[in-house]
């Protein structure tokens, strides 16, 4: 079987060639036999395979075990040979493509930024202003620790809401039970009780009556239901919209803007730590805002530009909380907004992680008594003719 190898020689240049092998490892062990430094290796001829599905490269982990390597005294090539080495698929494939880049001469950064499906703007400048000063792994260690505030957030806000979904869901089914499988088999047999049931039994064997001789055109109205929202959820516009909508409920709205400032503040604290000035670092981050903020942010960045401290020029945008503003104006004396602009982000997180506890906490009891109160009203209609009938037997 045949391979085609890349490698590097010990003249540091990339080569390509064709080795005969039994299998990948032992064509591996013939390139190293022949001082040559593997990137990649693939068989050669067509093969017939299902289509993979394209994963994001995990660029956290990554940098996590790229730090621990730099740490334990390799430098970056090394590093990434190691990494490259261990891995296989497609990591294998962007470590080689980064590791060919390096050997070509071109610095990390550029190398990652050639990948801009796995690596995000945030990390190539961050990598890139690490450069100028020689210190990657400090660069890799502010990324990481950005991450994983980030992702700390957003675990407390999906693991407070899993408890509410599962009991929505639940309850949702056994009321969808109820009313569409039980409610019309108890209405053929209440129908020749019809002149003596209660109002709202009346009204709700009617409704069994109606999903009894209507089911298929229902279900198709229901299929149609589901899909037209899965369409409408795919389309960027309508979620912009959905989106506009949520803004405006004043309690919502309030806290999902801390939550977007929460997020701004944090990644522009990362690339100001890094040495990026404040004005491209605004620009960098203006995607993370909602559409309706952005203009704000430009007219902020404007006044920067003319010379406005950055407290009073986000602060007349509307982009700054008071609490915020009050710490930037300490972090303007002390020089160091980076740092400030991070301890903003904390302090805002925890807020919203704690509105969201308080929010949940007080929201699932209310859901338990709304689900109880509609799946034991609908059980009771149904048996209130039984009811009535057993007092009149009496």
């Amino acid at each position: 079987m045949q391979f085609n190898v890349l490698a590097v020689d010990p003249r540091q240049q990339v080569v390509a060639l064709t080795l005969e092998a039994a299998s990948e490892t032992l064509a591996a062990e013939q390139a190293r036999t022949r001082n040559l430094t593997v990137i990649d290796i693939k068989p050669t001829g067509v093969r017939l395979a299902l289509p993979k599905r394209k994963t994001r490269f995990p660029a956290t982990l990554f940098s996590m075990e790229l730090l621990s390597l730099l740490e334990a005294g390799l430098n970056l090539v090394e590093a990434l040979q190691t990494l490259a080495e261990k891995e296989s698929g497609e990591r294998r494939e962007v470590l080689s493509t980064i590791l060919a880049a390096i050997h070509r001469g071109e610095p990390f950064s550029q190398a990652v930024a050639a990948l801009p499906q796995h690596f995000s703007p945030l990390y190539v400048a961050s990598i890139k202003a690490a450069e100028r000063t020689g210190n990657v792994a400090e660069a890799l260690g502010r990324y990481i620790a950005y991450q994983e505030e980030i992702e700390r957030v957003r675990k407390k806000i999906v693991s407070a809401s899993i408890y509410p979904a599962i009991l929505m869901l639940v309850g949702g089914l056994v009321l969808a039970f109820l009313m569409f499988y039980v409610v019309p088999r108890f209405a053929r047999v209440y129908e020749d009780m019809a002149g003596t049931l209660p109002l709202f039994s009346k009204l709700l064997l009617a409704f069994g009556n109606f999903v009894a001789h209507n089911g298929v055109v229902l279900g198709a109205a229901f299929a149609g239901l589901i899909g037209g929202a899965a369409w409408a959820f795919s389309r960027p516009e309508f979620r912009s919209w959905l989106n506009t909508q949520l803004w405006r409920v004043p309690a919502l709205g309030e806290r999902m803007k801390v939550y977007q400032l929460a997020r701004f503040y944090r990644t522009a604290a990362m690339l100001l730590r890094a040495g990026i000035p404040a004005v491209r670092a605004l620009d960098m981050v203006r995607d993370l805002l909602a559409a309706h903020l952005r203009p704000q942010l430009a007219a902020a960045k404007k006044k920067i530009e003319q010379g406005v401290a950055m407290s009073a020029a986000l602060g007349a945008a509307g982009l700054a909380t008071p609490v915020a503003a009050r710490m930037m104006i300490v972090g303007e004396r002390s020089g160091d907004m980076g740092h400030m602009l991070a301890q903003i982000a904390r302090f805002h997180d925890d807020e919203v992680a704690r509105y969201v506890d308080w929010f949940t906490r007080a929201f699932e009891p209310i859901l338990m008594a709304v689900l109880g109160v509609a799946i034991g009203g609908v059980v009771v209609l149904m048996y209130m003719p039984i009811f009535e009938l057993a007092g009149s037997i009496r």
